[in-house]
Parts: C-alpha cells; sequence; structure tokens
C-alpha cells in the first residue's frame, strides 16, 4: 500500500514539473517505478537539478544518494572540514599545553591524519535515499544482509521501507569497518610524513637527535584505525542521525540559517570532543607519550 501511494505522489510531482520519468536518471526512475520512494524526494530531486553545481555532482551515485536524503550535506561536508583544522588544533593544545611546541611533530601527524579523514567521517554516516539496484539472486547471504542495511543507524526510514534492529546494528559494523579503513590509511601517510620532517629536522638540528624521536607507524596507524571504528562511528551516527536528522531538522525545518548555525555549532563541538578523546586513547595504548613539564 504504502509503495502504491509512493508511486501516485511521484507520478504527481513529475506531471506538476511537466516532466517525462524517461528525463530521469536510470537509479531514479527504477526507484520511482518500484514505488521505494515518495513524491517528495523526486520534488528535491528536481531542486537540486536547478544547480548546475548539483546537478553534476549528482551523477555520482553516492552524492546523489545523500543530497537527496538532506539538503544541507554539502554544508555539513564544509562545516566538518573547515572547522577541523582549527578545532583539532586546539584540542591537541588544551590537552599538551607547555608541552604543544615539544611534541609539534605528533601534533601534526593527528591534524594531517584528522583533516584527511574528516570527509569520509560526514560522508559514511550521513542519511541517505537508497537508490541502488537489487543485489543478483546468486549473491551471497552476507553480502546481502549488509546491503540491506542503511548508511545510518539512526536514519528515518522512507514510507514503504522498514529496517530491523539487526540491520541498524549491521550499519555501525559496515561503516565500522569502512572507517577503519579510513583511519588506518591516513594515519600511514600523517605519521610517515611526520617521520620524514622529524629526520629532516635532526639532519639540520643535531642538538634535537635525542630530544625528538620518530612516531611509530604501524601501531599509531592501527590505533588510529581502531579509534575511528569505534569512537567517530559511533559520534557520528548519533549526530547525523539522531540529534541532526531525527530533532534538529523537523524542528528548525523551516529555518535553514538557523538550523546551519546549530548544526556548525554541534559538529563543531564534537570534533572538538573527538580530537580530545584520540590525544587520552594514543597515550592509554602507548602511541604517544606524554612529556614531562620539566622537560
Amino acid at each position: 500500500m504504502d509503495k502504491k501511494k509512493n508511486k501516485e505522489e511521484a507520478f504527481m510531482v513529475l506531471a506538476e514539473a511537466g516532466r517525462n520519468i524517461e528525463s530521469l536518471p536510470k537509479d531514479l526512475k527504477a526507484a520511482i517505478e518500484d514505488g521505494r520512494i515518495p513524491g517528495s524526494i523526486v520534488s528535491r530531486y528536481f531542486d537540486l537539478e536547478r544547480s548546475g553545481f548539483l546537478s553534476w555532482l549528482m551523477e555520482f551515485g553516492g552524492f546523489k544518494e545523500r543530497l537527496l536524503a538532506d539538503d544541507l550535506f554539502l554544508a555539513k561536508v564544509g562545516m566538518e572540514c573547515g572547522v577541523g583544522i582549527f578545532t583539532k588544533t586546539a584540542a591537541e593544545y588544551e590537552r599538551r599545553r607547555d608541552n604543544f611546541f615539544n611534541e609539534l611533530e605528533i601534533v601534526f601527524a593527528d591534524v594531517v591524519m584528522a583533516i584527511i579523514a574528516d570527509f569520509m567521517l560526514v560522508y559514511l554516516p550521513a542519511p541517505t535515499v537508497s537508490l541502488r539496484p537489487p543485489l543478483a539472486l546468486n549473491a551471497g547471504r552476507l553480502t546481502k544482509f549488509f546491503y540491506s542495511c542503511p548508511d545510518n543507524a539512526f536514519q528515518v526510514a522512507l514510507t514503504g521501507t522498514s529496517f530491523s534492529l539487526l540491520q541498524r546494528f549491521g550499519a555501525i559494523i559496515r561503516n565500522g569497518s569502512k572507517l577503519f579503513a579510513v583511519g588506518t590509511t591516513s594515519s600511514l601517510v600523517g605519521t610517515i610524513v611526520t617521520n620524514a620532517l622529524i629526520n629532516a629536522r635532526k639532519a639540520v638540528d643535531h642538538s634535537t637527535a635525542d630530544e625528538v624521536e620518530n612516531v611509530p607507524v604501524l601501531s599509531t596507524s592501527v590505533g588510529y584505525g581502531v579509534y575511528m571504528a569505534i569512537s567517530s562511528n559511533l559520534r557520528y551516527q548519533v549526530l547525523a542521525g539522531v540529534i541532526e536528522q531525527r530533532f534538529l531538522e523537523p524542528l528548525l525545518h523551516q529555518h535553514k540559517l538557523i538550523l546551519s548555525a546549530i548544526c556548525f555549532a554541534v559538529r563543531t563541538g564534537n570534533t572538538f570532543l573527538g580530537s580530545l578523546l584520540w590525544v587520552d586513547y594514543a597515550r592509554f595504548i602507548g602511541v604517544q607519550k606524554a612529556h614531562d613539564a620539566e622537560s
């Protein structure tokens, strides 16, 4: 019944816009014919299509699914990446204080790997409107299960769609595995670059040879991957699916400027908190050491 209603709504929006279903991309056309999306999503697609940049961006399926679910998605990407470098540096200073400049190489590694990962932290846990075609019948059971999971464990299901508790839990596991890969890779880049800078510094200033140690590459990278898979994954799932989609957006849907400002404040606070947690976690597992205040 819900799928039939979705299909009727979608064709009504098409008629009002003077558009034919054949003029739509294949994935959107298939979703309408299957009754998987309501008319409001089709209407949002037409709104986004008016912008040349957004129209081009929707050529990429992942962006299309996220923009259709959240018209502030790109703004949130900009917020996260824009404030990331400042909040992460501030958090590093808050934790290190007098030792901030003594540990500058470690600070640099933390900021580099965090900025690389920022985009993915917004992208992966963002709620989506699924336009993916059904899997092949011979696909494995595990593949089918994770394919049926939402991108955000807490996202609101569209009319005609529902997610079980197990599927929502599966979203956390699937995104966690992706963020582990992102975190480990970004940390590898950050620590390798940092060690290169440390060695260059030692070559120029021999007095620092015993004071500054290279950052452990493998343990730091795996440690950061685990941190991303657990702490970052859970925080951003709750932020995007609960705080923003379920609470802030319904409350302030007609006040986009206020909504954007509050999302900016919440995401800035979350980024700062994440930086504090990483420094404590890194010291706890032994990949970073705090210098004594006297040194």
